[in-house]
């Protein structure tokens, strides 16, 4: 059998195998690499207090490295632009947040921000009423972590249709007095300091939560099986040829008796 092997149509399909083996071999790796890297965790530097334009510019969507990052601006509140946002919860408890426009002072853009939890709606407007009767355009630096806008919720029969369960900037906008078509941030802050009457907002870090993708891993002993079929059929094929060989002599051998 090894001088059938060794003839060179068998040496060239060898070669030809061994090629396919290793184009597999190189997927299968290709396959583990990305299980490997789907499960380490990347660092982020989300408790680095960043400006806020730098980390999510106004007028689009935030980056993704921009969720959950703690951010700074300068600016002011505009009284009489609060919702209440109900259904939040806070160490546990649900209650309501109080949410505040507040516009930028470099951009003038404007942001939702989430000055604080109360257990109750009556304790909540009434710190929505503080809000309100505070003069306008007191300037002040704000601290807090950035969020995405979370979705609209359509409100059911049950629900007062004006009673918001999220904070959605396209929602907020439609409630804000005088807007038009003022710069605007797709996402609002969480304040790290409660305004008086309100509770702080839990607000923890946010948490990188990988994990190593089994099917890649599947799919990359898929192709570590197809690289040994390669040459397992390469072998299955040479046998076959020096089988009808001994079969063709033991016919020429029986006929020439």
């Amino acid at each position: 059998m090894t001088k059938t092997m060794l003839r060179p149509r068998w040496i060239l399909a060898l070669l030809l195998a061994l090629l396919v083996a290793a184009a597999f071999a190189l997927l299968g790796r290709w396959q583990l690499e990305r299980a490997i890297a789907s499960g380490e965790v990347v660092e982020r530097t989300t408790e680095t207090v960043q400006p806020l334009a730098e980390a999510a510019p106004p007028d689009g969507p935030p980056r993704e490295a921009a969720t959950g990052q703690l951010v700074t601006v300068d600016g002011s509140f505009l009284p009489g632009d609060e919702q209440l946002i109900s259904d939040r919860f806070n160490g546990g408890a649900s209650g309501f947040w109080v949410v505040s426009r507040f516009i930028t002072a470099d951009d003038a853009a404007n942001i939702a921000v989430a000055r604080g939890w109360a257990p109750t709606e009556r304790a909540a407007a009434a710190a929505i009423d503080e809000f309100t009767a505070a003069p306008a355009g007191q300037a002040q630096t704000l601290t807090g972590r950035f969020v995405p806008s979370e979705a609209p919720v359509v409100p059911d029969e049950t629900r007062d249709p004006h009673t918001q369960t999220t904070v959605s900037t396209a929602a907020l906008i439609n409630e804000w007095r005088d807007f038009t078509d003022q710069s605007v941030y797709a996402g609002y802050i969480v304040d790290t300091d409660a305004a008086a009457g309100l509770a702080r907002i839990d607000s923890p870090a946010p948490v990188s939560d990988a994990s190593i993708n089994w099917l890649n891993i599947f799919y990359a002993l898929e192709w570590a099986v197809f690289a040994g079929f390669a040459v397992f059929l390469w072998y299955r094929l040479a046998r076959d040829a020096w089988e009808r060989e001994q079969e063709q002599a033991a016919i020429a051998a029986a006929e020439a008796v």
